[in-house]
């Protein structure tokens, strides 16, 4: 067996130590519903913002104003849903 000495490592060698808990059922259940409620959540307010836009845009009784406010979120939205999916 040979003893490795942690004070001075191989040359072109690096060394990292790490303590990581052990992750049970019941704690990636935890996490995992937490994440899909966010994702959803998430999910129905973009829906939610991009669905008052565009009632916004289509109404005859709306400044243009407004309808220029809309068209800058949607363009945000789509800009970022696009980036999200092209992932560059």
């Amino acid at each position: 067996m040979s003893i490795l000495d942690l004070t001075k490592a191989p040359p072109d060698h690096r060394y990292s130590v790490s303590v990581t808990p052990i992750e049970t059922g019941a704690d990636r259940n935890v996490r995992l519903f937490k994440d899909v409620a966010l994702f959803l959540v998430a999910i129905g307010f973009v829906c939610l913002m991009m669905w008052i836009c565009y009632r916004t845009l289509v109404s005859s009784e709306v400044a243009a104003e407004e309808k220029k406010w809309a068209m800058s979120v949607l363009s945000g939205a789509v800009g970022g849903i696009i980036g999200y999916l092209v992932r560059k």
